[in-house]
């Protein structure tokens, strides 16, 4: 760990106003996993007007499409440094100054058929407790002091589990929950205690050549009044209890090459959304059985829509996706039927969230778009380019007015300016 020096910043204007509160984007897809912002401090406006979006400040880092997380002030990123070094960064929300730079050694290069997308770190990591959990792409899962970045502990799945290190590297987001860890590596979903990094318990475990190697990321669902893990594997989604990691319930989803990557968004009624790469479009629901255990059946399939990367949102049981074909899709979770398709083609990945009836998505061409969410038709109320050089694959995050922006080689923070008087 060692102190960043200042040259390091490319731009730095004004400091932020004072932020208004608001609840920490501090993980994977926001505070509860299913890219919403759920407080309201602060409504978005219709625009993304440069005079009312402004740019606060930039720092350039180096390669990543691991989001960026924010807590307690603060704002940290991940990155790959000359092919060798996994690298974590922490800065002051409000100012872009550097507060502390963590790495160790964790360097891999991903199969042929994967190089465009590079051989850099992607999975986002959890700040919780005052600590932050990184995972790197050897398999590894890192405990720092978020204050410091001093390291507390370092679990390697690869010598604990005898696992081979994942062929994509390990591209999953850790879950934090009350005082535990939920994370998809060496090849299964494993529970680990947060204070030690001791693992507890291992479950929906597979070993086969590259399917141990999960894409989605966990999350912390109720569903039939039973709080449960949610992990989506290369070929299985399944419900864990917390407590235990015995397998609720668990069914088969079809993919190419176990190319099921987004995350699996709760609808209510106790039913599941997820789509992947060549299988399709499927809505699971979850049924309490007389005997305490649960079924699982598919309500519906649409195997011509199929998902790749974008994880989708939800607003009044209509789900909003970007699917594999780079159109985005309205689809009616009651049945299935699409209400409507954009006339446009996107890029090739969306990072969605959504406040109130509004949707900012971030297309990985550095393309920000703002539209409302409508069953009726897609109604755009503003779009702006603003990463024109670098791919923007990560993650965007909010935190109340402001828009957090990780390209392939920086980091921006964005702040909403209020209404004028």
């Amino acid at each position: 760990m060692k102190a960043c020096s200042l040259p390091s910043i490319l731009l730095l204007t004004l400091s932020l106003t004072p932020a208004l509160p608001a609840e920490d984007w501090n993980q994977w897809r926001g505070p509860l996993r299913n890219g919403e912002q759920q407080d309201a401090a602060f409504l978005w406006p219709e625009t993304l007007a440069e005079d009312r979006l402004v740019k606060r400040w930039e720092v350039a880092l180096d390669e990543s499409y691991a989001s960026p997380v924010a807590a307690q002030g603060m704002i940290f990123s991940v990155a790959t440094r000359n092919k060798e070094m996994e690298v974590v960064r922490a800065f002051d929300l409000a100012s872009g100054t550097p507060s502390w730079e963590a790495s160790w050694q964790g360097s891999m290069k991903v199969p042929f058929f994967a190089a465009k997308n590079g051989s850099w770190t992607r999975g986002t990591p959890v700040v919780a407790g005052g600590a932050i959990y990184v995972g790197g792409m050897r398999d590894v899962l890192v405990k720092l002091d978020a204050a410091t970045g001093k390291e507390l502990w370092r679990v390697d799945f690869t010598q604990r589990e005898g696992t081979e290190v994942p062929a994509f590297g390990h591209v999953t987001s850790p879950l934090y929950d009350e005082g535990a860890l939920y994370v998809q590596a060496g090849c299964a979903v494993a529970k680990l205690d947060a204070g030690t990094g001791k693992t507890i318990w291992r479950a929906l475990e597979d070993r086969r050549a590259m399917f141990g190697s999960a894409f989605s990321s966990p999350v912390m669902a109720t569903l039939c009044g039973k709080r449960q893990i949610l992990a989506q594997t290369r070929s299985t989604l399944g419900g864990l209890d917390p407590a235990t990691g015995d397998v609720l319930w668990s069914i088969p989803v079809e993919a190419f090459r176990g190319m099921n990557i987004l995350t699996p968004i709760i609808l209510s009624q106790n039913r599941i959304f997820t789509a992947t790469y060549g299988g399709g479009s499927f809505l699971f629901e979850i049924t309490p059985k007389s005997d305490g255990t649960y079924s699982v059946q598919e309500n519906w399939r649409l195997k011509d829509l199929e998902g790749y990367m974008a994880s989708p949102v939800v607003l009044d049981d209509h789900i909003y996706l970007l699917s594999r074909d780079q159109h985005l899709q309205c689809i009616a979770a009651d049945t299935g039927k699409v209400a409507w398709t954009s006339k446009e083609k996107f890029g090739q990945y969306w990072s969605m969230v959504r406040q109130g009836d509004k949707i900012l998505a971030l297309d990985q061409t550095g393309e920000l778009i703002l539209f409302k969410a409508s069953p009726l038709s897609f109604h755009l109320l503003g779009r702006r380019m603003i990463s024109p050089q670098e791919a923007t694959w990560a993650h965007l995050g909010v935190q109340g007015d402001l828009l957090l922006v990780r390209s392939l080689k920086s980091l921006t923070v964005y702040q909403w300016e209020p209404e004028p008087l």
